[in-house]
């Protein structure tokens, strides 16, 4: 399991520039999705070996600044909660402002470290006005500059010093399907519905489970541990609309598991909170299912409104659209044993090994039957491929030209190995190599 970092701060300070930065070294090689990453917010980094995930909280507040306060003090709530340190990033350009003072007030509080960086110190002048920081009673601060870099390395290595050492996961040999979606969408009774029995109170209030519990679940012959992150805020203060709670809350809870069944309510759609979360679990490559819940609640329901709204949720998540979508109701318990009979078809996809010699008889005269196009006037000659010996399905093309390989191809070599080798709801990737 690794740790949780998440950097605060009052907008224009810097923080992207700064999360950026440390995400990049590592998204080059980890992250070679085609397209944009949708979620700018959430990404992993590592130090001197020790990895962890970093949340830029910045992103997830919009509004004008008197919105800003009352959302801030949320959000470096929610970040004290959930994170196991804090950086929290002031401007050296204006100085001590009354906002960092509040946010300093919060942070004095907490038991947990907290790294006070102080940005855009790219000159001597400014070092020495970054002295005024120590009057927000943090103690030691680092300055650095995000634009280039400077400083950057001395404070992870103090961040990496006091971040708390990691327990070993009991190795459970068990699958962990995670139970995720915003708050209210039927996470906890879902659990109960599973389990047949009421173990989590529910209530019709956002948030009324604790932490991620996990249950052991053994019927029909699957057996497997459910991650339910319903989650709380311990503080009242914390309201349900933070977007940025649900995505904090899950992060943990889809780093350990193999599956996510990804519960949203038909009632409310697709929307941009449910859409952090599936990004989520598809950048961590894991298993996922969506789960349409309260299919019951939907009025007029035509012939094709479920056709409709499959539509809308494959728009929604293209590329990437061989992902099962279940409508179900827990209420009614309609579909409910469909979703894990789904989720642990999903677990054996992603668990899949293809032999070599396999891969290569079915793949290679597709690709010869449909080879790259010529880039450049260059002939891209794919000779061989193999299956990376990773957690989930990686594929490695051994070609002469793998630079000229165009983005549309990858996707269609990408769909074609779904189609061959029953992938479906599993982010897979395709690398082209040089023989």
């Amino acid at each position: 399991m690794g740790n949780i970092v998440a950097v605060v701060g009052r907008p224009n300070v810097g923080k992207s520039t700064f999360f950026n930065r440390l995400i990049q070294r590592r998204e080059a090689i980890v992250d070679s999705v085609s397209g944009v990453t949708r979620d700018r917010n959430y990404g992993k980094s590592d130090w001197n070996g020790r990895s962890f995930s970093l949340i830029d909280t910045g992103g997830y507040v919009k509004g004008s600044d008197d919105i800003f306060e009352a959302e801030i003090d949320k959000q470096v709530e929610l970040a004290v909660d959930e994170a196991d340190a804090i950086i929290f990033m002031v401007d050296v350009e204006s100085g001590v402002t009354p906002m960092d003072e509040e946010v300093a007030v919060l942070l004095r509080k907490v038991d947990k470290p907290v790294l006070l960086a102080v940005n855009k110190v790219d000159n001597n002048k400014r070092l020495e006005n970054a002295v005024e920081f120590y009057s927000l009673g943090l103690g030691e601060y680092f300055p650095i500059a995000s634009t280039n870099g400077s400083g950057t390395g001395d404070l992870l290595d103090a961040l990496i010093e006091k971040l708390p050492e990691q327990k070993a996961e009991e190795e459970t040999e068990l699958p962990r399907f995670a139970v995720v979606g915003r708050p209210n969408a039927g996470k906890s009774s879902f659990i109960n519905a599973l389990i047949g029995e009421e173990r989590y109170i529910v209530t019709d209030v956002a948030g009324t489970t604790r932490d991620a519990m996990d249950t052991k679940y053994n019927r029909f012959g699957f057996e497997f541990n459910l991650v339910d992150t319903a989650g709380i805020r311990r503080k009242s203060k914390v309201k349900e609309d933070l977007e940025f709670y649900s995505v904090m809350r899950s992060v943990r809870a889809i780093e350990n598991s193999d599956v996510c069944l990804l519960i949203l309510d038909a009632t409310r759609g697709f929307d941009g909170q449910v859409q952090n979360i599936f990004w989520l679990a598809q950048r961590n490559r894991k298993g996922i299912v969506i789960l349409v819940n309260k299919w019951d609640l939907v009025e007029d329901k035509q012939t094709n409104t479920m056709r409709d709204y499959k539509a809308m949720i494959e728009r929604e998540i293209e590329p990437f659209t061989d992902v099962p979508i279940i409508f179900m109701s827990v209420l009614t318990r309609q579909r409910i044993f469909k979703a894990i009979e789904t989720a642990v078809k999903v677990f054996e996809n992603r668990s899949t090994k293809i032999k070599t010699r396999e891969l290569n008889d079915i793949m290679l005269p597709i690709i010869e039957q449909n080879p790259p196009p010529a880039y450049k006037g260059k002939y891209v000659k794919i000779k061989f491929c193999m299956q990376l010996p990773t957690p989930q399905p990686q594929f490695a093309f051994f070609c002469n030209l793998p630079q000229y390989v165009r983005d549309p191809y990858k996707r269609y070599i990408e769909n074609k190995l779904r189609k061959e080798f029953d992938l479906s709801g599993v982010p897979i990737s395709v690398y082209f190599r040089k023989k």
